[in-house]
This record gives structure tokens, C-alpha cells and sequence, in this order.
């Protein structure tokens, strides 16, 4: 069955790659972001490569009023409506510690923006009673750590919300993943320190789809990431207070 997919964050790197693994298939997408020149140019793009539709869509994740055109255009397809949600921002820890009026825009960014968005578009996929939401959190998310707690506590919340979403859009048969890579080559990433066993964009894209094939709930990509984050959750709290990770 023919999907619209709704692609938010849509040029950034892992989100391209899942919108062309999409237009191969055949479903239409809307992309939305900031940059509206770069989205065209991905919507043609992803035509070339078979998209049955591809439109670009203006979205600042911290203007809801931004969400309300990219959600009719929806609305006017047949079929399932289905939104993968890639957006975010990552300054470092050092950045919000020294300036903590940043950690409102990383709870913007990572989870309160994102959050509203699917709270306004989860009615309409209820009345079409299918549908996948695909939401990007972080292995960041699973335990506080001193390198990255600010934005680690932005990915725990958008967790539990996609938690909770999954069990609200499941009674309508639709479904939520909740994607939590590690670290991965992209923009945001970009002269991290510290980073190991990096993951490609495509490689995570490819995750992503085979875990809305399998209508898996959450996953971990690469799927090593959910061994050592299990280990990095039993640590003891006195000896993790040490650490410095």
C-alpha cells in the first residue's frame, strides 16, 4: 500500500538516505526542514529515483505554526500517513554549561518541538488506522552521563514520549519505532571528540527501515549500541559517579 512519508529534518544526512530508500519504493514523501533550497533539490532527487510524489515543505521545529501546512498537505493524500522524525540540534556539554540558556533550545530541538508535531499530526493518523512514526532518539538517552547529560536528558524525555505514543497509535493500528543510534558520520557529529565505531548514514537508514518493516519497537544501530549501553545502565552509580564518559 501506496504511504505518504513525511520526512522532518529532511536534509540531514541519515534522513536523506531513508527518503531515498523510500522513493525506491515507490511512496511519496513530503520533506520539510529550514532550507528550502536544498529541500528541492532533494525532492527532485528523490523523483528521479521513483518517489511517486515529492514535494518540499518549509519546518522550524521551534515554530508551531509551521507544522499546520506540512499536516493538511498531508491530509489530502489517500492512504497512510507516516512521518519519520529526524530533527535536532547537539552543542556539547562544555557549550550549555557555559551558556544554560541552551538547554532550551536542546529540549526544543530534541524533544518538545518534535513532540507537539506528532501530538498534532497522531489524530489524523488514527482516522486513516495505519501508519508508522519513526522517531530518532539517541543511545544519550539511556543514562546521564557528564559528557552529555543536557542533551542526554532531551533524548530520555522524547523516549518515554515515543513510549507512550506507541501505545496510544498502536489501538488504531498504526506503529512507533523509537531509533536510538550511536554515534553516527554526520553533520551534528562533526569534530566530536571521543567518538568510536562510527556508523554511516546509510547503514542507519537501512536500520530504520527494516525495523518499520518488521513493525520492530525500539532498536539500537548499529545493534551493537544495545549491548554496550546495557552495560553502561548496570554500572553502580558510586563507581559511574568516576567515570568520565
Amino acid at each position: 500500500m501506496r504511504e505518504t512519508w513525511i520526512i522532518l529534518g529532511a536534509t540531514s544526512s541519515i534522513a536523506r538516505a531513508f527518503a531515498r530508500a523510500l522513493s525506491e519504493r515507490g511512496q511519496a514523501l513530503i520533506v520539510a526542514g529550514r532550507d528550502m533550497d536544498e529541500l528541492r533539490a532533494l525532492a527532485g532527487d528523490l523523483a528521479a529515483r521513483g518517489a511517486a510524489e515529492a514535494k518540499a515543505m518549509r519546518l522550524d521545529i521551534r515554530e508551531p505554526r509551521s507544522f499546520g501546512p506540512i499536516i493538511e498537505a498531508a491530509g489530502l493524500a489517500p492512504g497512510p500517513v507516516s512521518v519519520a522524525c529526524f530533527v535536532g540540534s547537539m552543542p556539547t556539554q562544555a557549550e550549555i554549561e557555559s551558556r544554560p540558556e541552551l538547554i532550551e533550545t536542546v529540549i526544543a530541538d530534541n524533544f518538545a518541538g518534535p513532540a507537539r508535531f506528532l501530538l498534532e499530526i497522531a489524530p489524523l493518523i488514527e482516522a486513516r488506522g495505519a501508519g508508522t512514526v519513526v522517531g530518532v532518539s539517541s543511545v544519550a538517552g539511556d543514562r546521564g552521563r557528564l559528557s552529555n547529560y543536557g542533551y542526554g536528558a532531551a533524548k530520555a524525555g522524547f523516549t518515554t514520549f515515543l513510549a507512550g505514543l506507541r501505545n496510544r497509535l498502536t489501538r488504531a493500528g498504526a506503529h512507533v519505532v523509537t531509533v536510538k543510534p550511536g554515534f553516527t558520520d554526520t553533520a551534528m557529529t562533526w569534530g566530536v571528540e571521543g567518538m568510536f565505531l562510527v556508523a554511516s548514514p546509510e547503514k542507519v537508514a537501512a536500520d530504520i527501515l527494516r525495523a518499520v518493516e518488521k513493525r520492530r519497537n525500539v532498536i539500537y544501530t548499529p545493534g551493537f549500541w544495545r549491548a554496550i549501553m546495557t552495560i553502561i545502565r548496570l554500572v553502580p552509580e558510586p563507581i559511574f559517579k568516576k567515570l568520565s564518559i
